[in-house]
């Protein structure tokens, strides 16, 4: 999914010269000393990256210096923690849920292995579509 998620971003950025993403509030997102609104904690931070800036997808996310208001902040989205790509220029958007987890009878995390067919979205899905066509 990682991989994915990466094409999607510079896929959008080399069409459209800008991407946003959407990431969630978690203890290894680091947005500088600003950190995080109560909003952005509920709902997660928009970014927006251009073909200008100088930023790095490395092996486990996204390292940039990213400015709000005048104030530039050393961020570090890792890629797990984000939730959509997407690009209002190209009327496209890709949406990842969060890894699905159970955890065992001692307290500790283990991957859900199995979904019931009641329990299956549109996310649990193997097919991706994503245009990447320019609107007119």
């Amino acid at each position: 999914m990682d991989e994915l998620k990466k094409m999607v971003f510079y896929g959008m950025l080399d069409l459209a010269g800008r991407v946003f993403i959407v990431a969630r509030h978690s203890g290894n997102v680091v947005i500088g000393n600003r950190g995080f609104t109560e909003d952005e904690k509920r709902q997660g931070i928009v970014l927006v990256f251009n073909n200008r800036m100088q930023f790095s997808w490395g092996d486990s996310g996204i390292s940039a210096t990213l400015v709000f208001g005048a104030s530039p902040q050393k961020c570090f989205i890792p890629t797990e923690d984000i939730m959509v790509i997407y690009s209002p220029e190209l009327n496209a958007q890709f949406a990842a849920g969060p890894a699905k987890e159970n955890r065992t009878g001692d307290g500790s995390k283990q991957e859900k292995e199995e979904t019931s067919e009641a329990e299956k979205t549109p996310q649990d899905s193997k097919v991706v579509k994503v245009d990447f066509r320019k609107k007119k």
